[in-house]
C-alpha cells in the first residue's frame, strides 16, 4: 500500500521537528504574529467601540451573539464572558436562527454578530427579521464595506494583515482579535455598571473562584454540638475524650454563664505533660491558653485561611458581633470546600 502525500510529508520532516529550537521557533513566531495584530487593533480602537460601548450598557433584554464556524465560536465565549460579569447573554445559532430559533430575539434585544468576511450567508439572511424588530447590530467584521456591515448600527474592525502560521490561512490572529475586542466589550461594561467580586461570586458559585469570593466563616464554622466545650474545672483527661469527639485538636472552655475563658489544644496538652506528669488529673484551667486568634462570622474563609498560615495554626474561634462564641474553624472545614493551601 502506498503512502499518502501527508504520510510522506510526516516522513520527510522527522528529521526536522526532532530538535526542540524547530518548534520553540515556530512557536514564538506564532505568538509574535499574533501579538503585531493585537497591538495595531489596539491603535484602530476608536468611537464606534464607545457607541457599541453604550447600545451594551443600555439594553433593558439580552445581549444576544451569532455566527458561524471558527466565528460562531468566538461568538459563543464572548456571551460566557459577558453572561458572567454582569451582561446578560446568549450564543443563537444563525442555522438555528433560520428554522425558528430567531423566535429567541425580542424588541430591546441588542445584537453582536461575528463574521470576518462580513458576508456570512447564515447571518446575511436573518437581517431582514432583525430590522423589522428594530434591534440594533453591532458587528465584529475584517471587511467594513460589506452589505452586514451596512446593516449594522455599529462597526468594529477587527483586520489583521496576516493570520499567523506558515500558511497564513487558518482563522487565528483574526479569532484573537475578534476574541480580545469581545473581552474589551465585555469588561468595559461591567466595569461602567459597578460589577463588584460579589456580583461575579454569585455568577460562579459552583466554581474554586466563586468560593474563594463567597464562602465565609459562618458557612462552614463548627457550632452547637460539634463545637468542643469543657468547663474550666475540668480534668485535663477528660477534656481529652471532649477533644477527641470533636477532631479538632483542641476545645474551648467555658464558663457556667457561658463565657468563653480559653482554649486548651493538643500543644497545650503536650506542654502540660512535659512540666507535670500528673497533669491529667489537673483542672484545665490551670493549663488552658487565654490568648487566641479569633474572626468574625463574615470573614472570607480564604482571610481565615492567611491567618493560619501566617500564624501556623490550625483553628480560629469565631467570635459574634456582641463578643460571644459563635463557632470553630479548623483548617480542614476550610480544605474541604476545594479551596487550596
Amino acid at each position: 500500500m502506498s503512502l499518502t502525500s501527508i504520510q510522506r510529508k510526516e516522513k520527510n520532516t522527522e528529521s526536522l521537528f526532532a530538535d526542540p529550537a524547530q518548534w520553540l521557533s515556530m512557536g514564538k513566531q506564532i505568538l509574535a504574529q499574533e501579538q503585531n495584530a493585537l497591538a495595531a487593533l489596539e491603535t484602530r480602537l476608536d468611537q464606534s467601540f464607545v457607541r457599541a460601548c453604550r447600545l451594551i450598557l443600555g439594553c433593558t433584554t439580552r445581549i444576544v451573539l451569532s455566527g458561524i464556524g471558527k466565528s460562531g465560536h468566538i461568538a459563543r465565549k464572548i456571551a460566557a464572558t459577558m453572561a458572567s460579569t454582569g451582561t446578560p447573554a446568549f450564543f443563537l445559532h444563525p442555522s438555528e436562527a433560520n428554522h425558528g430559533d430567531l423566535g429567541m430575539l425580542t424588541p430591546g434585544d441588542v445584537l453582536i454578530l461575528c463574521s470576518y468576511s462580513g458576508a456570512t450567508p447564515e447571518l446575511l439572511t436573518l437581517v431582514p427579521r432583525i430590522q423589522r424588530l428594530g434591534i440594533p447590530i453591532i458587528l465584529l467584521t475584517g471587511h467594513t464595506k460589506t452589505l452586514l456591515a451596512a446593516a449594522a448600527e455599529v462597526v468594529l474592525d477587527v483586520s489583521v494583515a496576516e493570520e499567523a502560521g506558515h500558511l497564513g490561512l487558518a482563522p487565528s490572529s483574526s479569532t484573537t482579535c475578534a476574541l480580545a475586542m469581545g473581552d474589551a466589550l465585555a469588561l468595559s461594561v461591567s466595569q461602567m455598571k459597578g460589577f463588584t467580586e460579589e456580583d461575579f461570586a454569585a455568577c460562579h458559585p459552583g466554581g474554586t473562584l466563586g468560593k474563594r469570593l463567597i464562602l465565609l466563616a459562618r458557612d462552614v464554622m463548627r457550632q452547637g454540638d460539634a463545637l468542643p466545650r469543657v468547663l474550666p474545672e475540668c480534668l485535663i483527661k477528660d477534656a481529652m475524650v471532649e477533644m477527641s469527639r470533636a477532631a479538632m485538636g483542641m476545645t474551648t472552655v467555658m464558663s457556667t454563664t457561658g463565657d468563653l475563658l480559653g482554649v486548651f489544644t493538643d500543644g497545650d496538652l503536650r506542654r502540660a505533660i512535659s512540666k507535670d506528669t500528673a497533669a491529667m488529673n489537673s483542672a484545665i484551667i490551670g493549663f488552658m491558653t487565654k490568648s487566641f486568634k479569633t474572626i468574625q462570622p463574615n470573614t472570607k474563609l480564604t482571610e481565615a485561611l492567611t491567618l493560619m498560615k501566617q500564624y501556623k495554626i490550625t483553628v480560629l474561634l469565631v467570635i459574634s458581633e456582641s463578643g460571644t462564641l459563635a463557632g470553630a474553624l479548623h483548617l480542614h472545614d476550610i480544605l474541604r470546600t476545594g479551596l487550596a493551601l
